[in-house]
């Protein structure tokens, strides 16, 4: 079987492949993603932050009203989005050899702009208390306004099917070590 002719979402070693729990985990604990889109045959990635509603097993993020991701789900609603964090890196004695620790997943699906006002300020609020839990709504700062949802993109990613992989070396792996910027 060639690899055209697996799903999307099958890790090609299975051994480090993760299950939904996982999966979900991940997915409420990292912040920070990566979301790509298509035109004309040309991928996009966007970096964003993102929260997942484990409920409705969706993603929600938030941009602008007009731009090159805007155009491009307008086009084509196929979308898929990335979060992965770096382990150790794992020297040998050749370079074809080395290696690095990983963990990640990635999601499949369709996504769409919320036109529904509610959605749109209950995702927005999602997102603010993912990302700033020690604001409260009304005390700390004004409450979403309906009328503000309409200056902003609220985006849902509906997820169709995802895959998870990690890899860890053993605890004594030979000289591995932590990245370390020049």
């Amino acid at each position: 079987m060639s690899n055209s002719d697996k799903p999307i979402n099958q890790p090609l070693r299975a051994d480090r492949a993760k299950g939904d729990a996982w999966i979900k985990a991940f997915l409420r604990r990292v912040p920070f993603g990566m979301i790509a889109t298509e035109c004309d045959s040309q991928p996009f990635i966007k970096p964003t932050m993102f929260v997942y509603d484990e409920n409705e097993n969706v993603i929600y993020i938030h941009g602008a009203l007009e731009g090159r991701m805007h155009t491009n789900i307008e086009r084509n609603p196929r979308v898929s989005f990335c979060i992965a964090e770096m382990g150790r890196l794992l020297p040998t004695k050749t370079a074809m050899e080395v290696g690095v620790e990983y963990t990640s997943a990635v999601v499949f699906g369709n996504i769409e702009v919320l036109t529904d006002g509610d959605q749109a300020q209950h995702a927005l609020q999602m997102l603010m208390d993912r990302f700033f839990p020690q604001l409260k709504a009304g005390v700390d700062y004004r409450g979403i306004l309906p009328e503000e949802v309409n200056q902003t993109a609220v985006y849902r990613i509906k997820i169709d099917s995802w895959s998870g992989k990690e890899y860890r070396a053993r605890e004594d792996f030979p000289k591995a070590f932590s990245y370390q910027a020049p």
